[in-house]
């Protein structure tokens, strides 16, 4: 009977072996306290041939676009990309953004000024992606840069799902249980 109970009890300890341990609060918070920003430089002022248009479902009051050219992807993890906010009226906000997929996080490092020139963001901070309706960093985030909670794999990849309406790896990653 013993020897019975030895086997059960290793047979469940290599069923369990396979499954990778998910990691303690603690592990969270020294990965985050580790995590580097790779410098940014500013991109080139956005070019109308190189904007791509995408839907937040807002209604019609703007247009949202990414301008295709000033789309990266760096190797910590932050999606960066030009934004173009457009009114029905033709006028335009611009900002130059980044996307933490891993944390759900966004930040705004530039905005466009009138004379086509970038403004650094004093004192840029990461903020949550709000989970609203309408919201273009979830939308970004969930549809398109941050499928699964990591980033697109490849420039290429992320102005093919702005072409395509959406990254066929999405689903509701960043949103909420």
């Amino acid at each position: 009977m013993r020897g019975l109970a030895a086997v059960a009890l290793c047979l469940a300890l290599i069923a369990c072996a396979g499954d990778a341990p998910e990691q303690s609060d603690w592990e969270r918070a020294q990965e985050a306290q580790s995590w580097q920003e790779n410098r940014v430089t500013l991109p080139p002022y956005p070019k109308s041939a190189n904007l791509v248009e995408f839907d937040v479902g807002a209604g019609p009051e703007f247009h949202f676009l990414v301008d295709a050219a000033s789309l990266s992807v760096g190797s910590d993890g932050v999606v960066r990309y030009v934004l173009v906010a457009r009114s029905l009226q033709g006028a335009q906000n611009v900002s130059f953004e980044g996307l933490r997929c891993k944390d759900g996080e966004y930040k705004i490092y530039a905005t466009g000024s009138g004379d086509g020139t970038w403004v650094k963001a004093p004192l840029s901070r990461w903020r949550p992606v709000e989970q609203r309706a309408g919201s273009w960093h979830r939308t970004l985030a969930n549809d398109y840069f941050c499928p699964m909670r990591e980033p697109v794999r490849t420039v290429a990849e992320g102005v093919d799902a702005l072409k395509r309406g959406g990254n066929s790896r999405s689903g509701d990653s960043l949103r909420g249980p």
